[in-house]
Protein backbone atom coordinates (compact mmCIF):
# COMPACT_ATOMS: atom_id res chain seq x y z
CA UNK A 1 0.00 0.00 0.00
CA UNK A 2 1.36 3.36 -0.99
CA UNK A 3 0.02 6.99 -0.30
CA UNK A 4 0.62 9.54 -2.88
CA UNK A 5 0.15 13.41 -1.39
CA UNK A 6 0.15 16.90 -3.89
CA UNK A 7 2.27 19.72 -2.05
CA UNK A 8 0.20 22.98 -2.28
CA UNK A 9 3.62 24.77 -3.68
CA UNK A 10 2.96 25.89 -7.15
CA UNK A 11 6.35 27.47 -7.63
CA UNK A 12 8.49 25.81 -10.22
CA UNK A 13 11.92 26.38 -8.23
CA UNK A 14 11.10 26.43 -4.22
CA UNK A 15 12.90 28.73 -1.82
CA UNK A 16 15.54 26.85 0.27
CA UNK A 17 13.26 27.67 3.23
CA UNK A 18 14.13 25.20 5.72
CA UNK A 19 10.51 24.03 6.94
CA UNK A 20 9.70 23.84 3.26
CA UNK A 21 12.96 21.63 2.47
CA UNK A 22 11.37 19.71 5.05
CA UNK A 23 7.88 19.29 3.61
CA UNK A 24 9.53 18.07 0.43
CA UNK A 25 11.44 15.38 1.74
CA UNK A 26 8.13 14.17 3.15
CA UNK A 27 6.51 14.01 -0.20
CA UNK A 28 8.67 12.66 -1.83
CA UNK A 29 9.29 9.49 0.92
CA UNK A 30 5.64 9.33 1.43
CA UNK A 31 4.74 9.08 -2.55
CA UNK A 32 8.53 7.36 -3.02
CA UNK A 33 7.54 3.97 -0.37
CA UNK A 34 7.03 1.27 -1.42
CA UNK A 35 6.83 -0.85 1.70
CA UNK A 36 4.14 -3.34 2.04
CA UNK A 37 1.55 -2.96 4.82
CA UNK A 38 -0.39 -5.31 6.74
CA UNK A 39 -3.84 -5.68 5.93
CA UNK A 40 -5.63 -3.31 8.22
CA UNK A 41 -6.93 -0.02 7.92
CA UNK A 42 -4.59 2.63 7.98
CA UNK A 43 -4.36 6.72 8.52
CA UNK A 44 -2.74 7.95 5.45
CA UNK A 45 1.10 9.61 6.00
CA UNK A 46 0.78 13.63 6.19
CA UNK A 47 2.43 16.49 6.63
CA UNK A 48 1.07 18.66 9.55
CA UNK A 49 3.19 21.71 9.14
CA UNK A 50 6.01 20.82 11.35
CA UNK A 51 6.19 16.17 11.33
CA UNK A 52 5.69 14.16 8.18
CA UNK A 53 3.44 11.35 9.92
CA UNK A 54 3.46 7.74 7.99
CA UNK A 55 0.71 5.76 7.36
CA UNK A 56 0.00 4.42 10.67
CA UNK A 57 -2.53 1.43 11.77
CA UNK A 58 -5.69 2.20 13.07
CA UNK A 59 -6.21 1.80 16.73
CA UNK A 60 -2.10 3.05 17.37
CA UNK A 61 -0.56 6.29 17.76
CA UNK A 62 2.88 7.40 15.87
CA UNK A 63 5.89 8.92 17.52
CA UNK A 64 8.38 11.31 16.34
CA UNK A 65 11.05 13.56 17.55
CA UNK A 66 10.03 16.80 18.58
CA UNK A 67 10.70 19.69 15.83
CA UNK A 68 14.23 21.67 16.41
CA UNK A 69 13.32 24.49 15.14
CA UNK A 70 10.31 25.79 17.57
CA UNK A 71 11.44 27.60 20.66
CA UNK A 72 10.57 26.00 23.68
CA UNK A 73 10.91 22.46 22.57
CA UNK A 74 13.14 19.48 23.17
CA UNK A 75 14.49 17.47 20.27
CA UNK A 76 15.54 14.82 23.09
CA UNK A 77 11.19 14.32 23.66
CA UNK A 78 8.68 12.88 20.63
CA UNK A 79 5.77 13.79 20.10
CA UNK A 80 2.92 11.36 18.85
CA UNK A 81 0.09 11.28 16.65
CA UNK A 82 -2.94 9.67 17.52
CA UNK A 83 -4.60 7.29 14.52
CA UNK A 84 -8.51 6.53 15.55
CA UNK A 85 -9.80 2.41 14.81
CA UNK A 86 -11.79 4.27 11.81
CA UNK A 87 -8.68 4.68 9.77
CA UNK A 88 -8.81 8.72 10.23
CA UNK A 89 -6.33 11.30 12.62
CA UNK A 90 -7.95 12.26 15.26
CA UNK A 91 -9.48 15.38 15.88
CA UNK A 92 -9.02 17.98 18.71
CA UNK A 93 -12.33 18.51 20.25
CA UNK A 94 -12.23 22.54 19.96
CA UNK A 95 -11.53 23.05 16.29
CA UNK A 96 -12.22 19.70 14.79
CA UNK A 97 -9.51 19.57 13.16
CA UNK A 98 -6.63 16.63 12.95
CA UNK A 99 -4.33 17.38 15.48
CA UNK A 100 -0.80 16.12 16.34
CA UNK A 101 0.21 15.91 20.58
CA UNK A 102 3.03 18.30 20.28
CA UNK A 103 2.43 19.07 24.37
CA UNK A 104 5.17 16.96 25.19
CA UNK A 105 7.47 18.44 23.63
CA UNK A 106 7.46 21.22 25.70
CA UNK A 107 10.42 21.99 28.17
CA UNK A 108 8.11 22.78 31.12
CA UNK A 109 11.40 25.06 32.85
CA UNK A 110 12.60 26.31 29.64
CA UNK A 111 8.55 27.30 29.55
CA UNK A 112 8.10 29.12 32.78
CA UNK A 113 11.40 30.77 31.93
CA UNK A 114 10.22 32.50 28.38
CA UNK A 115 6.78 33.26 30.48
CA UNK A 116 8.99 35.47 32.78
CA UNK A 117 10.78 36.67 29.99
CA UNK A 118 7.64 37.77 28.05
CA UNK A 119 6.25 39.43 31.24
CA UNK A 120 9.09 41.57 31.07
CA UNK A 121 8.18 42.77 27.41
CA UNK A 122 4.52 43.35 28.21
CA UNK A 123 5.66 45.15 31.59
CA UNK A 124 8.29 47.41 29.91
CA UNK A 125 5.95 48.42 27.04
CA UNK A 126 2.79 49.30 28.96
CA UNK A 127 4.63 51.40 31.81
CA UNK A 128 6.90 53.08 28.44
CA UNK A 129 3.77 53.33 26.36
CA UNK A 130 2.28 55.40 29.54
CA UNK A 131 5.37 57.52 29.61
CA UNK A 132 5.15 58.43 26.36
CA UNK A 133 1.48 59.18 26.02
CA UNK A 134 1.87 61.11 28.40
CA UNK A 135 4.99 63.09 27.05
CA UNK A 136 3.57 63.50 24.07
CA UNK A 137 0.11 65.41 25.83
CA UNK A 138 2.99 67.55 27.30
CA UNK A 139 4.83 68.56 24.15
CA UNK A 140 1.58 69.01 22.34
CA UNK A 141 0.08 70.91 25.39
CA UNK A 142 2.21 73.69 25.51
CA UNK A 143 3.12 75.47 22.16
CA UNK A 144 5.52 77.35 23.67
CA UNK A 145 7.69 74.47 23.29
CA UNK A 146 7.17 73.62 19.77
CA UNK A 147 10.48 73.80 17.91
CA UNK A 148 12.47 71.93 15.46
CA UNK A 149 13.95 69.75 17.73
CA UNK A 150 10.32 69.08 19.71
CA UNK A 151 9.00 68.26 16.54
CA UNK A 152 11.40 65.69 15.94
CA UNK A 153 10.94 64.17 19.52
CA UNK A 154 7.52 64.46 19.56
CA UNK A 155 7.62 62.17 15.47
CA UNK A 156 9.66 59.50 17.77
CA UNK A 157 7.64 59.30 20.41
CA UNK A 158 4.69 58.35 18.08
CA UNK A 159 6.98 55.63 16.66
CA UNK A 160 7.32 54.61 19.94
CA UNK A 161 3.85 54.67 21.26
CA UNK A 162 2.59 52.49 17.76
CA UNK A 163 5.19 50.00 18.50
CA UNK A 164 4.46 49.67 22.03
CA UNK A 165 0.88 49.30 21.37
CA UNK A 166 1.02 46.58 18.80
CA UNK A 167 3.61 44.46 20.81
CA UNK A 168 1.29 44.35 23.78
CA UNK A 169 -1.26 43.29 20.56
CA UNK A 170 1.29 40.94 19.29
CA UNK A 171 1.43 39.30 22.39
CA UNK A 172 -2.02 38.98 23.15
CA UNK A 173 -2.83 37.44 19.47
CA UNK A 174 -0.14 34.68 19.66
CA UNK A 175 -1.58 33.60 23.22
CA UNK A 176 -4.29 32.24 21.43
CA UNK A 177 -3.36 28.57 20.26
CA UNK A 178 -6.39 28.87 17.42
CA UNK A 179 -4.15 31.61 15.66
CA UNK A 180 -2.27 29.97 13.11
CA UNK A 181 -1.69 31.77 10.00
CA UNK A 182 -4.95 34.13 9.48
CA UNK A 183 -5.10 36.83 7.13
CA UNK A 184 -5.66 39.38 10.28
CA UNK A 185 -2.62 37.64 11.66
CA UNK A 186 -0.15 38.30 8.50
CA UNK A 187 -1.74 41.77 8.75
CA UNK A 188 -0.73 42.41 12.20
CA UNK A 189 3.06 41.00 11.55
CA UNK A 190 3.32 43.58 8.94
CA UNK A 191 1.84 46.48 10.87
CA UNK A 192 3.99 45.40 14.05
CA UNK A 193 7.49 45.50 11.33
CA UNK A 194 6.41 48.51 9.99
CA UNK A 195 6.18 50.88 13.21
CA UNK A 196 9.47 48.80 14.46
CA UNK A 197 11.54 50.28 11.10
CA UNK A 198 9.91 53.84 11.70
CA UNK A 199 11.30 53.12 15.30
CA UNK A 200 14.67 53.06 13.59
CA UNK A 201 14.56 55.05 10.87
CA UNK A 202 13.51 57.94 13.54
CA UNK A 203 16.33 57.41 15.34
CA UNK A 204 18.31 57.96 12.63
CA UNK A 205 16.52 61.09 12.36
CA UNK A 206 17.29 62.28 15.41
CA UNK A 207 20.98 61.09 14.84
CA UNK A 208 21.12 62.83 11.25
CA UNK A 209 19.40 65.87 12.91
CA UNK A 210 21.88 66.38 16.07
CA UNK A 211 24.87 66.08 13.85
CA UNK A 212 23.98 68.27 11.15
CA UNK A 213 22.83 71.27 13.03
CA UNK A 214 26.09 70.95 15.06
CA UNK A 215 28.63 70.57 12.17
CA UNK A 216 26.76 72.83 9.81
CA UNK A 217 26.40 76.38 10.60
CA UNK A 218 24.41 77.11 7.88
CA UNK A 219 21.30 75.01 7.72
CA UNK A 220 17.63 75.94 7.40
CA UNK A 221 16.22 73.58 10.66
CA UNK A 222 12.46 74.33 9.19
CA UNK A 223 13.33 73.00 5.92
CA UNK A 224 15.57 70.14 7.39
CA UNK A 225 12.51 68.74 9.76
CA UNK A 226 10.19 68.57 6.65
CA UNK A 227 12.55 66.66 4.97
CA UNK A 228 13.72 64.21 8.26
CA UNK A 229 9.65 63.47 8.08
CA UNK A 230 8.71 62.99 5.12
CA UNK A 231 12.40 60.27 5.49
CA UNK A 232 10.94 58.68 8.55
CA UNK A 233 7.41 57.94 7.83
CA UNK A 234 7.67 56.46 4.06
CA UNK A 235 11.21 54.75 3.98
CA UNK A 236 10.22 51.89 6.20
CA UNK A 237 6.73 51.54 4.19
CA UNK A 238 9.15 51.21 1.00
CA UNK A 239 10.81 48.23 3.26
CA UNK A 240 8.24 46.86 4.89
CA UNK A 241 5.71 46.95 1.62
CA UNK A 242 9.16 44.95 -0.38
CA UNK A 243 9.53 42.61 2.51
CA UNK A 244 5.43 41.71 2.54
CA UNK A 245 5.32 41.13 -1.38
CA UNK A 246 8.35 38.91 -1.65
CA UNK A 247 7.41 36.84 1.45
CA UNK A 248 3.71 36.80 0.57
CA UNK A 249 4.27 36.14 -3.18
CA UNK A 250 6.38 32.86 -1.81
CA UNK A 251 4.16 29.80 -2.59
CA UNK A 252 6.14 27.53 -0.08
CA UNK A 253 4.36 27.27 2.89
CA UNK A 254 7.24 27.13 4.99
CA UNK A 255 7.64 31.38 4.02
CA UNK A 256 4.06 31.85 5.00
CA UNK A 257 3.12 30.03 7.90
CA UNK A 258 2.95 30.74 11.77
CA UNK A 259 1.78 34.09 11.42
CA UNK A 260 5.44 34.69 9.87
CA UNK A 261 6.98 33.98 12.97
CA UNK A 262 9.38 31.01 11.49
CA UNK A 263 13.05 32.32 10.39
CA UNK A 264 13.37 33.05 6.65
CA UNK A 265 15.66 34.41 4.31
CA UNK A 266 12.98 37.19 3.54
CA UNK A 267 14.03 38.84 7.37
CA UNK A 268 17.31 40.14 5.80
CA UNK A 269 15.17 43.18 3.94
CA UNK A 270 14.21 44.25 7.20
CA UNK A 271 17.44 43.22 9.30
CA UNK A 272 19.99 44.83 6.68
CA UNK A 273 18.13 48.67 6.97
CA UNK A 274 18.27 48.71 11.10
CA UNK A 275 21.71 47.22 11.54
CA UNK A 276 22.34 50.36 8.59
CA UNK A 277 20.48 52.64 11.09
CA UNK A 278 22.40 51.46 14.04
CA UNK A 279 25.83 51.49 12.15
CA UNK A 280 25.08 55.37 10.57
CA UNK A 281 23.95 56.42 14.13
CA UNK A 282 26.87 55.21 16.16
CA UNK A 283 29.51 57.21 13.28
CA UNK A 284 26.40 60.20 13.84
CA UNK A 285 27.52 59.94 17.94
CA UNK A 286 31.13 59.41 17.63
CA UNK A 287 31.63 62.77 15.44
CA UNK A 288 29.13 64.66 17.82
CA UNK A 289 31.45 63.58 20.61
CA UNK A 290 34.13 64.82 18.98
CA UNK A 291 33.35 67.94 17.79
CA UNK A 292 31.57 68.63 21.31
CA UNK A 293 34.78 67.92 22.76
CA UNK A 294 36.50 70.57 20.65
CA UNK A 295 33.84 72.96 21.53
CA UNK A 296 34.10 72.76 25.18
CA UNK A 297 37.86 72.15 25.52
CA UNK A 298 39.06 75.20 27.46
CA UNK A 299 42.04 76.17 30.09
CA UNK A 300 41.17 75.79 33.80
CA UNK A 301 39.35 78.75 35.03
CA UNK A 302 37.79 80.16 38.53
CA UNK A 303 34.59 78.47 37.33
CA UNK A 304 36.32 75.10 37.28
CA UNK A 305 36.13 74.62 33.65
CA UNK A 306 38.50 72.56 31.90
CA UNK A 307 39.76 69.09 30.93
CA UNK A 308 38.11 67.03 33.63
CA UNK A 309 34.95 69.06 33.17
CA UNK A 310 34.90 68.81 29.58
CA UNK A 311 35.39 64.63 29.81
CA UNK A 312 32.32 65.11 32.30
CA UNK A 313 30.57 67.14 29.78
CA UNK A 314 30.94 65.17 26.82
CA UNK A 315 30.12 61.56 28.76
CA UNK A 316 26.94 63.56 30.06
CA UNK A 317 26.34 64.25 26.13
CA UNK A 318 27.29 60.63 25.19
CA UNK A 319 25.07 58.82 27.94
CA UNK A 320 22.33 60.64 26.95
CA UNK A 321 22.28 60.32 23.11
CA UNK A 322 22.62 56.59 23.62
CA UNK A 323 18.78 55.62 24.23
CA UNK A 324 17.41 58.18 21.82
CA UNK A 325 19.53 57.16 18.98
CA UNK A 326 18.99 53.35 19.95
CA UNK A 327 22.87 52.47 20.30
CA UNK A 328 21.54 50.38 23.66
CA UNK A 329 21.29 47.51 20.86
CA UNK A 330 24.63 46.94 19.95
CA UNK A 331 24.85 45.42 22.81
CA UNK A 332 22.39 42.52 21.48
CA UNK A 333 23.53 42.28 18.11
CA UNK A 334 23.87 38.31 18.42
CA UNK A 335 21.56 35.70 19.94
CA UNK A 336 23.39 32.76 22.29
CA UNK A 337 22.71 29.22 20.91
CA UNK A 338 19.90 27.88 22.92
CA UNK A 339 21.43 26.33 26.14
CA UNK A 340 24.70 28.59 26.14
CA UNK A 341 25.11 30.08 29.48
CA UNK A 342 24.85 33.43 28.31
CA UNK A 343 21.54 32.77 26.80
CA UNK A 344 19.65 33.55 29.87
CA UNK A 345 21.57 36.70 30.35
CA UNK A 346 21.22 37.66 27.11
CA UNK A 347 17.30 37.38 26.92
CA UNK A 348 17.08 39.61 30.14
CA UNK A 349 19.29 41.94 28.42
CA UNK A 350 17.13 41.98 25.59
CA UNK A 351 13.88 42.41 27.02
CA UNK A 352 14.99 45.54 29.10
CA UNK A 353 16.66 47.56 26.18
CA UNK A 354 13.45 46.99 24.28
CA UNK A 355 10.87 47.58 26.28
CA UNK A 356 12.31 50.54 28.40
CA UNK A 357 13.08 52.16 25.94
CA UNK A 358 10.43 54.36 25.30
CA UNK A 359 10.50 55.28 29.64
CA UNK A 360 13.97 56.40 29.09
CA UNK A 361 14.09 58.26 26.22
CA UNK A 362 10.21 60.08 27.67
CA UNK A 363 12.22 60.82 30.74
CA UNK A 364 15.08 62.15 29.84
CA UNK A 365 13.69 63.88 26.95
CA UNK A 366 10.73 65.49 28.18
CA UNK A 367 9.99 64.85 31.98
CA UNK A 368 13.71 65.66 32.67
CA UNK A 369 13.95 68.56 30.20
CA UNK A 370 14.39 71.83 31.92
CA UNK A 371 11.84 73.84 29.06
CA UNK A 372 9.55 71.45 29.94
CA UNK A 373 9.51 71.32 33.94
CA UNK A 374 9.53 75.08 33.48
CA UNK A 375 6.49 75.22 31.77
CA UNK A 376 4.72 72.64 33.53
CA UNK A 377 5.45 74.43 36.67
CA UNK A 378 4.43 77.78 35.46
CA UNK A 379 0.91 76.15 34.51
CA UNK A 380 1.00 74.48 37.74
CA UNK A 381 0.74 77.96 39.14
CA UNK A 382 -1.19 79.77 37.02
CA UNK A 383 -4.07 76.92 37.73
CA UNK A 384 -3.35 76.77 42.00
CA UNK A 385 -3.60 80.77 42.29
CA UNK A 386 -7.18 80.79 40.05
CA UNK A 387 -8.71 78.46 42.30
CA UNK A 388 -7.35 80.20 45.50
CA UNK A 389 -10.64 81.87 47.46
CA UNK A 390 -10.59 85.58 47.32
CA UNK A 391 -12.70 87.17 49.85
CA UNK A 392 -11.15 90.82 49.71
CA UNK A 393 -8.61 93.02 48.19
CA UNK A 394 -6.49 93.08 51.05
CA UNK A 395 -6.21 89.20 51.11
CA UNK A 396 -5.40 88.87 47.83
CA UNK A 397 -2.43 91.34 47.79
CA UNK A 398 -1.05 89.16 50.90
CA UNK A 399 -1.24 85.68 48.74
CA UNK A 400 0.79 87.42 46.00
CA UNK A 401 3.42 88.15 48.07
CA UNK A 402 3.71 84.52 49.69
CA UNK A 403 7.13 83.27 48.85
CA UNK A 404 6.23 79.73 47.93
CA UNK A 405 4.72 81.43 44.84
CA UNK A 406 7.77 83.37 44.19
Amino acid sequence: MTTTITTTSTSAEPTPDPLYQRELECVQKLNGSTSTLEAGTYCPGTWDGWTCWPDTLAGTSEYAPCPDFVTGFDPARYAHKECMTNGEWFRHPLTNKTWSNYTTCVNLDDLEWRQKVNLIYETGYCISLIAILLSLAILGYFRSLKCARITLHMNLFASFAANNSLWLLWYKVMSDPEVTNEPGCVALHIILHYFLLTNYAWMLCEGFYLHTVLVSAFISEQKLVKWLIGFGWSSPAIVILTYALSRGLDSSQGATMQCWMNDSPYMTILIVPVCTSMLLNLLFLCNIVRVLLLKLKAPAGPQGTGPSRTIVQAVRATLLLVPLLGLQYILTPFRPEPGHPWEHAYEVLSAFTASFQGLCVATLFCFCNGEVIAQVKRKWRTVFLSHRPRSNSYTATQVSRCPSFR
